[in-house]
Parts: C-alpha cells; sequence; structure tokens
C-alpha cells in the first residue's frame, strides 16, 4: 500500500501535538512515510519538535521526521499539507478580541471586527503556503483549517482559483460529536447529516441515523433546554469555561428558528449585547489560551523531551483533529466520503449567488469535491447570510486593492457593528495595531 509523506504548516501550533498523535493513531487507514513540521517561528516550533519526534519513534519509528523553517525542504516531496498558521499568533488574536469590546462591539477571533483583522492577516500567509507547495510538490493537496476559514476560502477562491486547496473547519465537528451523545448514537459516524451556510455561520436541516430515522425533532427539543450540553450530568461540570457558556447559550439562538440547529457561533451576529456585556473586556479567549492550552502543551512537550519519553504525558488524541485524516484518506483512497466543506456554491444553494462560499456537505474522492444539493433557502437565513458574504467579500477586494474604503464597508456591513460611525474608529484603531501586517490602506 502506497505511503503518505504531510507537512503541517504552522508547525508550532499547541495543536500541532495532537494532529500528530491522531495521524499516529489512523495509521492503518493513512499509512505514512514522512511526517514534517514548517513555521516560520523556530523557537516557538522547537518547543515542540522534539515532542513530537519521540511520540513518532514509539509509535512507528519507520516514519521520517523533520522540522524546518525552510519553505523548500518543507514542501519537496509532500502529499498532504495540514495547513493550519495564524499570522501574528496570540498576541494578535488578544487585540482583536480587546480592540472592539473598547467600543461595546463583540471581540472575538473569527467574528466580526476581530475576524476581519486576522483574516486581512491571513490572506498573505495563506497564499505563500500555497505558492511553495506549488513549486515544490505540485500534486500536493492543501487541507486548510487556518482561520478566519470563510476569509481565507473567498481569498483564494479570487486569487488561487485552479490550486489544489480544500478547506475545511473543525467547529462542525465538535458540534456533531455534542450532537451524537445528545441523540444517543456511539459517534458522529453513526449519522447522516444536512447542513448549510458560510464558515461558524450555518444551520443543520436533518440528522439521521445509518437506519434513515429522522433525530432532529428530538434533538432540538434537547437544544430547546440544554443547549450543546448533554443534558443534567453535562450541567454538572466544574469547567464551566467560555466553551461551556457558548455551548449553553445556543439553547437562546434555537429560539430564533425552532426548525433547525444552529451554529453556536451565531450568538456573536445574534446576541451581540448580550455576549458584550457578558465578556470581561480586560481577560478574554486569547488570556484563557495563552494562561491555560498554551502553557499546559508547552510543558507537557518539555517534560517529553526531557525524559526522553511520553508515558504519562497528559497528550492525547484531539478528536477536532480526525476530520483531517477523513479528508485526507477520502483523497488518497477515493473513499467517497462525506464531508462539510467550504466550497463555490454554483447552484448547490439555488436562491444564493453562485460565487459565494459555503459551508455545505460534499463527497470526496481522489479527484476532489463534489458539493450535494441543497435546494432554497428560507428568507431568514438567506438574508442573514446575504449580509455576511458580502462582509467577506469585501474584506478580501479591500486586501486585494489597498482600500480603505472596502474595509469601512466591510465593517458597516457587519451585524455584530452598530453604525459606520463606530466601524470607522474602530478600522482606524485595528490599522494601528496591525502595522507590518496588513497591506497598507488607502
Amino acid at each position: 500500500m502506497k505511503k503518505f509523506s504531510v507537512v503541517i504548516a504552522g508547525g508550532g501550533s499547541t495543536y500541532t501535538p495532537e494532529i500528530i498523535l491522531m495521524l499516529l493513531d489512523n495509521l492503518d487507514r493513512l499509512p505514512l512515510r514522512k511526517i514534517k513540521l514548517y513555521d516560520n517561528d523556530e523557537e516557538r516550533q522547537n518547543k515542540l519538535a522534539k515532542a513530537c519526534e519521540i511520540l513518532i519513534k514509539e509509535r512507528a519509528k519507520e516514519i521520517e521526521f523533520l522540522a524546518t523553517t525552510d519553505p523548500e525542504e518543507a514542501y519537496t516531496d509532500v502529499d498532504f499539507c495540514l495547513a493550519h498558521i495564524r499570522v501574528g499568533k496570540l498576541p494578535m488574536r488578544e487585540l482583536d478580541e480587546k480592540i472592539p469590546l473598547k467600543y461595546g462591539v463583540v471581540g472575538q477571533e473569527t467574528c466580526g471586527p476581530g475576524g476581519i483583522a486576522y483574516g486581512m492577516r491571513s490572506i498573505a500567509g495563506v497564499l505563500e503556503n500555497i505558492d511553495c507547495m506549488e513549486k515544490y510538490s505540485p500534486n500536493c493537496w492543501m487541507l486548510n483549517y487556518s482561520n478566519p476559514a470563510s476569509i481565507v476560502a473567498e481569498a483564494t477562491r479570487r486569487l488561487r482559483p485552479n490550486s489544489r486547496i480544500i478547506n475545511i473547519c473543525d467547529m462542525p465537528i465538535g458540534m456533531e460529536h455534542s450532537i451524537a451523545k445528545i441523540a444517543g448514537v456511539p459517534s458522529r459516524k453513526h449519522m447522516d447529516i444536512r447542513y448549510y451556510g458560510l464558515n461558524h455561520f450555518g444551520w443543520y436541516t436533518s440528522i439521521k441515523d445509518k437506519e434513515g430515522n429522522e433525530m432532529l425533532p428530538k434533538i432540538i427539543e434537547h437544544i430547546k433546554e440544554y443547549g450543546f450540553i448533554n443534558g443534567e450530568e453535562g450541567m454538572k461540570t466544574d469547567k464551566k469555561d467560555s466553551w461551556f457558556e457558548t455551548n449553553l447559550f445556543t439553547k437562546n439562538i434555537i429560539k430564533t428558528d425552532p426548525t433547525t440547529i444552529p451554529s453556536s457561533y451565531l450568538k456573536y451576529y445574534l446576541f451581540s449585547d448580550y455576549v458584550v456585556d457578558h465578556e470581561d473586556k480586560n481577560y478574554t479567549r486569547a488570556n484563557e489560551v495563552m494562561d491555560g492550552r498554551e502553557k499546559e502543551v508547552f510543558s507537557a512537550c518539555a517534560e517529553i523531551e526531557k525524559n526522553g519519553h511520553s508515558k504519562g504525558s497528559p497528550l492525547e488524541v484531539g478528536i477536532h483533529a480526525e476530520f483531517i485524516v477523513d479528508l485526507a484518506t477520502a483523497l488518497a483512497f477515493n473513499t467517497h466520503e462525506r464531508m462539510l466543506l467550504i466550497v463555490e456554491n454554483n447552484g448547490a444553494i439555488e436562491n444564493f449567488p453562485k460565487d459565494a462560499m459555503v459551508e455545505i456537505p460534499c463527497i470526496v474522492g481522489k479527484d476532489g469535491y463534489e458539493p450535494l444539493s441543497v435546494g432554497k433557502i428560507p428568507t431568514f437565513q438567506k438574508g442573514l447570510m446575504e449580509q455576511q458574504i458580502a462582509v467577506e467579500k469585501l474584506v478580501v477586494e479591500a486586501w486585494i486593492e489597498k482600500s480603505y474604503q472596502k474595509l469601512w464597508q466591510a465593517l458597516i456591513l457587519s451585524k455584530t457593528v452598530p453604525s459606520a460611525t463606530v466601524a470607522k474608529e474602530l478600522l482606524d484603531d485595528l490599522i494601528e495595531a496591525n502595522k507590518g501586517y496588513w497591506p497598507e490602506l488607502n
């Protein structure tokens, strides 16, 4: 059986060890001969690299390992690039979250002004990685889950229309794990779902078990009471962090259309006043990650490096990483897996623009993906999506044209921003914070 070579772009991410563990856990499905890490921050990547090498040697010593900052070394002889880059890292994420909050606007890394700022930083980094991939391994597939996924997807549609990139997000995977628990099925793999929307902005319209029984009404009743929390047991957890609150809050979002299951991220758009009122303006999700996950992962990796083995390590396979193996396997072995991808609409949603990048189910095989037909969508969802897709298109146009005007228009149109006046003040603040990361606007 053919063995594959992968490069993880954004090798210094704290998610890298769990992605490697996921890959090692699935060698029977996706056999590997080489795993490479690539990052432009050598110091950060080195905090993880030795531990990752030890994890690989313990589980599959025949797999070659390399950590590099050289794009030629990274992209030569690779079949799959797993891209999760974060331009500006967590300090810039902190600004994405805190600057909007100063103006009483949602501060979130992928939604509203924070997502727009992050998108303006991400575009160049993703394009640079595509160009390196095409130069050194033209037959490679890039499985891109760099955020904000919708803006990145629109940029690649406009600027690299023929590249072998597939844009995907792990958020629906997390939601589907919760839905599977609520439905009482063994895993998300035991469900057939129908879903449509934009990234972090969508709705489930059908959840069937493998016998074809519709479970949606039963799940909706549960969500009306508990959100994505798994009943009374789930409510008793001690870990009531921002994710717990987000999952619980879905019980309010579902009231806006009780015939579908909404993405939990819709709270930022539909209940932005609530979000701002309940946000600690001095300690946001970025601070949570810096003080929690980042310290935990780096210290676990340092411990592995010091001991020379991973016995007793808290590092574990990330459930959010499983979609990467599913996608790579489908491309490698033509499995016709059904997956939610961010793709050009092209009529899949009948009453929505053809050139919109939408998140819908697709069948994946060796030649790429084939979107499934969604049909017509209701006026409520269509109106929300049209507003948000206009924001994303304006952001990409602003980046291409270096246009202050278009970026201001994007902020004005964002459902999270209350007025053109606030949008302008926000924009001027974000320009100052993103010097050296954004193109110079005129």
